[in-house]
């Protein structure tokens, strides 16, 4: 956890990812974006591409990452990004995106999240929202850890975005019951582990592997509305229009959501820092875990950043993704 002050930025809540790219030569550089075929993905590796990166669109539906490619390619006048099929929830499908990698890496965008209605299982028996937005990222991360090792190596640094969310003020890591064996099941509570999961890796990615020149900090895109919605229930929807209803937060539009992504990817203040949660294009402050969500919307709980947690998250998921 970061004593110092939070790290800042020229750019708010009402940036666009364009904003934070422009003037920026991203020429050389090779970036991947899961989940890059719909919301912010889309967005976030638009930005990367008309700034010269060379993007790779990690998705699950090939079709529609092509589809988005083709209307990158024609609205920036840049390289088409690369489609590679990539199913997070699928072992196989990550082992075989790792295995196809060649070359460096120096950009790791971790965007891919998927929301259930209702209580879903991998075939590991696994809950579907951890599986995806937590173990699936962790399992690739490793996988291309020394892709952005030579990354890091050959443009001084390489960077892992992983994008969490508000939600995780509702949750911490239920280490007794990951996987809603026992408990009641609460896809709101799921998901907010997932994405209090999604720091923590950052916390301990950035530990064991800053000496490789390789940092991650986590990212809250804001209140966006996307495809991620459509699988929320009615108490879910209830209760962000109540959020909105009462000031907590306001609506963003896809490309000021992509923003903070970018300032974690390409901002010289994240250039070698990492274990950090941004939110509105800043640093976040750090909030006690009994906080009350509505009174600190752009807070980030202890619990998602505790180094110790972190570590155990770590040691945890790698266990299961050995079996």
């Amino acid at each position: 956890m970061h004593a110092s002050e939070p790290l800042s930025t020229s750019f708010t809540s009402s940036s666009t990812a364009a904003d934070v790219v422009r003037g920026l030569d991203l020429t050389g550089i090779r970036a991947i974006v899961t989940g890059a075929s719909s919301g912010i993905g889309i967005e976030t590796a638009r930005a990367l591409t008309a700034a010269g990166a060379q993007v790779t669109l990690a998705v699950r539906n090939t079709a529609a990452g092509d589809a988005v490619a083709g209307s990158i390619a024609s609205s920036t006048g840049a390289v088409r990004p690369r489609t590679v099929r990539l199913d997070l929830a699928d072992r196989a499908s990550v082992a075989s995106f790792v295995a196809a990698w060649r070359g460096p890496l120096h950009l790791l965008v971790n965007n891919a999240g998927v929301v259930t209605g209702g209580l879903e299982r991998t075939r590991e028996g696994w809950e579907l929202q951890f599986a995806t937005n937590h173990l699936g990222h962790l399992a690739l991360a490793m996988g291309l850890h020394d892709a952005l090792a030579l990354g890091a190596s050959d443009r001084a640094g390489a960077r892992i975005v992983s994008v969490s969310s508000t939600a995780h003020m509702r949750s911490g890591i239920d280490f007794d019951d990951l996987h809603f064996e026992r408990r009641s099941y609460d896809p709101q509570i799921a998901y907010a582990q997932s994405k209090t999961a999604n720091s923590l890796f950052a916390v301990e990615a950035t530990r064991r592997w800053a000496s490789d020149g390789i940092v991650a900090n986590a990212v809250n895109p804001g209140g966006v509305a996307t495809g991620l919605q459509r699988n929320f229930t009615v108490r879910q929807k209830q209760s962000l229009d109540a959020a909105e209803a009462a000031g907590v937060f306001r609506y963003k539009t896809v490309e000021q959501g992509a923003a903070t992504t970018m300032v974690a990817a390409v901002a010289p203040q994240f250039a070698h820092s990492g274990g950090h949660y941004l939110d509105d294009a800043q640093e976040a402050y750090t909030v006690p875990n009994d906080a009350d969500l509505a009174r600190h919307p752009h807070g980030v709980k202890e619990w998602a950043l505790d180094p110790a947690v972190a570590k155990r998250l770590w040691s945890v998921s790698t266990d299961l993704l050995r079996v």
